[in-house]
């Protein structure tokens, strides 16, 4: 069982993904994205996706060099403003296990689950993304192509407002760039490639932050990691960790029962298509 993130090819005759990369930084993100976009400092040191006995490899000297590549982690919402706020002059909804700002009902998170004819990674829930081609300019240009190529989005819809650093995926081989941008005219989007994508979705992002959702996954190896359950879908390893420390330094979190660890392959089994 591999980390949930898969490099797609790419196929002929894509688009070329316009240039972004100028409008990083808090300009034009939604008030309830401003708590996150305060927070990136903090969500960096929070990213650790590695088991403990691999934790150098993913940040420590002499690590391996990977591949370079990028995924997106594209932010959305429905345009309406938050519902029952418990402070009307703000405008936005309230936590009421932690008093933080939370999010509107409509705000949503970009979502994928690999096809399950693929020879790895099938099945699984990730970000668009894959690995870096030579014409890419930099992560943001690779993140945008990729989830272009994924899912049909019309890029020239998205601001990017973050960066987050790599992450060295041991199972793979990869430095991965999480890319944080917000869907500010969203388009349709669909798995462009059976083959590869099985299916696209908005998830909900209270669905997320939803503690009765969130609890952690063990690994027949060992490794214990965040994990989610949404829409019928199991969200691990790479993916819910970067959503699990977003999550966190944005204060977004509700308490929820980190000592609930369930066991990944039975959780996989129980949730896997038509069964």
């Amino acid at each position: 069982m591999s980390d949930p993130f898969d490099i797609a090819t790419t196929p002929p005759g894509v688009p070329e993904v316009p240039d972004v990369s100028g409008s990083s930084g808090a300009s034009g993100v939604p008030d309830w994205l401003q708590p996150l976009s305060d927070a990136i400092d903090r969500v960096r040191p929070a990213l650790t996706v590695a088991r403990p006995s691999t934790r150098d490899e993913v940040s420590g000297p002499g690590r391996p060099a990977g591949r370079a590549a990028a995924v997106l982690m594209l932010f959305g919402d429905d345009g309406a403003p938050p519902m029952a706020p418990a402070n009307p002059a703000s405008g936005h909804v309230e936590l009421p296990a932690t008093g933080r700002v939370g999010v509107p009902s409509g705000a949503d998170l970009l979502l994928l689950r690999r096809a399950g004819t693929l020879r790895s990674h099938s099945g699984q829930v990730a970000f668009p993304g894959g690995a870096t081609d030579p014409e890419d300019r930099d992560a943001v240009s690779t993140a945008l192509r990729e989830a272009v190529e994924e899912t049909g989005l019309e890029a020239d819809g998205v601001r990017v407002f973050a960066t987050l650093d790599p992450i060295y995926i041991p199972p793979s081989g990869f430095d991965v760039t999480p890319v944080l941008g917000y869907w500010w005219r969203p388009s349709p989007v669909r798995a462009m490639d059976p083959g590869e994508t099985e299916t696209v979705v908005r998830v909900p992002l209270q669905e997320l932050i939803d503690p009765t959702n969130r609890f952690r996954v063990q690994h027949p190896l060992g490794y214990v990691g965040a994990a989610f359950e949404v829409g019928g879908m199991l969200v691990w390893g790479f993916t819910a960790g970067v959503i699990s420390a977003v999550l966190d330094a944005a204060g977004w979190t509700i308490p929820w029962p980190t000592d609930d660890v369930r066991d990944l392959d039975q959780t996989l089994d129980r949730l896997a298509p038509g069964s």
